[in-house]
C-alpha cells in the first residue's frame, strides 16, 4: 500500500476544523433583527414549522425538524423538489416556512417560493447569498456568510452546511428557552433513550423487580448468609419485630467478620450489621440513587418509605439501565 504522509493528513483535519469553527464564531457578528424576529415568530407559531430545502440543505433541514420536535416545537420536513408535486398539502395557514439554501438561487427554490408566498405563510430563509432570489423574497432573511468551503476546490458543502446547522440549533435553543422547556418535558419526549431514562426513571421502577432480602437482629450468621445469597444483591436489611430499620449487612461485612472472628457460631445479625444504613425513597430518580452511592462509596441502598422496607437497589441495576 502507498505510504501516506500522516502529518499532511493531520494538517488537513486541523484546517477543516479551524475553518468550520471560525465560520461558526463569525456568525455571532451577524445576528440581525430579522434573526431575532424569526425566533419570535417561531415561538408564537400557532401551527407547525415546515422546513424545506434541497441537496445538503435538505439534510440539515431534516436535522432541524428533529431538533425542534424533540424540544417541544412541532415541525415537519418538506422536500423542495417534491413540494410542487402534491406535498404542499401538508402546509396549513398557521404554519411558518423555513427555507434553507446555500445559493438561494436553485431552480427548485425559485419555483417553490412564489407558491408559498401565495399561500400567505410567513417565510424565514437561511442562505449564504444575501443578494439571492431567496433573500429578496422572504419575510425574514438570515445571512450565513461563507468565505470558502473547507475543501481545496471550494466545492464540497462543508463550512456552509455546518453554519446552517449552527443557525438552526441557535434558533431551536432560543425558542426552547422562551418556552421554558424543562428537563421533565424533554424526558417525556425521550422515554426510551439513555437521556430520557436519566431524567425519567425512578428507583421504584427498578426495585420492584428485585427481591427483598432481610433478617431479624437475632438471626444467626447462617441465616444472614442465606438471605444475602438468595437475594442476589450483595446485602440484606436488618429489621426488628416492630418493623424498625436497624442496619444493613453486606457481603463485605461477612468477609470482615471472618477476618476478625475465628468462631462465628454465636454471632448474630446485630453483631456485624452496619448501623444507620443509607436509604432512598422509591419516588427518587435513579440518577439520585447513583449520585448517593457515588458520594458514599457504596454499591447498595435500602429503599425505604413510610417506615416500610421496599427492597434494595444495587449499583449494577443502575448500570444496566444506562445510569452512570
Amino acid at each position: 500500500m502507498k505510504m501516506l504522509d500522516r502529518e499532511l493528513i493531520e494538517d488537513n483535519i486541523k484546517s477543516t476544523l479551524e475553518k468550520e469553527g471560525k465560520a461558526i464564531l463569525e456568525l455571532s457578528d451577524h445576528i440581525s433583527p430579522e434573526f431575532i424576529d424569526s425566533v419570535v415568530h417561531i415561538y408564537g407559531c400557532r401551527g407547525k414549522i415546515v422546513v424545506t430545502g434541497i441537496g445538503k440543505s435538505a439534510m440539515i433541514g431534516q436535522k432541524m425538524v428533529a431538533t425542534l420536535n424533540s424540544t417541544g416545537t412541532k415541525a415537519v420536513f418538506l422536500h423542495a423538489a417534491e413540494a410542487l408535486h402534491g406535498d404542499l398539502g401538508i402546509i396549513h395557514s398557521d404554519d411558518i416556512i423555513i427555507c434553507l439554501s446555500k445559493s438561494g438561487n436553485t431552480p427548485e427554490i425559485k419555483a417553490l417560493l412564489p407558491v408559498l408566498k401565495d399561500f400567505g405563510n410567513k417565510i424565514i430563509s437561511i442562505s449564504s447569498n444575501n443578494e439571492s432570489y431567496l433573500a429578496h423574497h422572504s419575510d425574514f432573511f438570515i445571512y450565513s456568510p461563507i468565505h470558502s468551503e473547507a475543501d481545496p476546490n471550494n466545492l464540497a458543502p462543508t463550512v456552509s452546511t455546518i453554519c446552517q446547522m449552527a443557525i438552526c440549533d441557535a434558533m431551536a435553543v432560543a425558542v426552547l428557552k422562551l418556552k421554558g422547556f424543562t428537563s421533565q418535558e424533554f424526558a417525556k419526549l425521550h422515554p426510551g433513550g439513555s437521556l430520557g431514562r436519566q431524567l425519567y426513571l425512578k428507583v421504584n421502577d427498578i426495585v420492584t423487580h428485585n427481591k427483598k432480602p432481610h433478617n431479624k437482629p437475632d438471626d444467626n450468621i447462617r441465616a444472614v448468609i442465606l438471605s444475602i445469597t438468595s437475594g442476589m444483591l450483595g446485602a440484606t436489611a436488618v429489621i426488628d419485630e416492630d418493623g424498625e430499620l436497624m442496619g444493613i449487612i453486606t457481603d463485605g461485612d461477612i468477609r470482615r467478620m471472618l477476618e476478625h472472628h475465628d468462631d462465628v457460631s454465636n454471632l448474630k445479625a446485630s453483631d456485624i450489621m452496619s448501623k444507620n444504613p443509607k436509604t432512598i425513597s422509591p419516588d427518587a430518580l435513579a440518577t439520585d440513587a447513583f449520585e448517593k452511592m457515588k458520594t458514599n462509596k457504596i454499591t447498595q441502598l435500602l429503599v425505604w418509605k413510610n417506615q416500610e422496607f421496599l427492597g434494595i437497589i444495587h449499583l449494577h441495576d443502575l448500570i444496566k439501565e444506562g445510569i452512570y
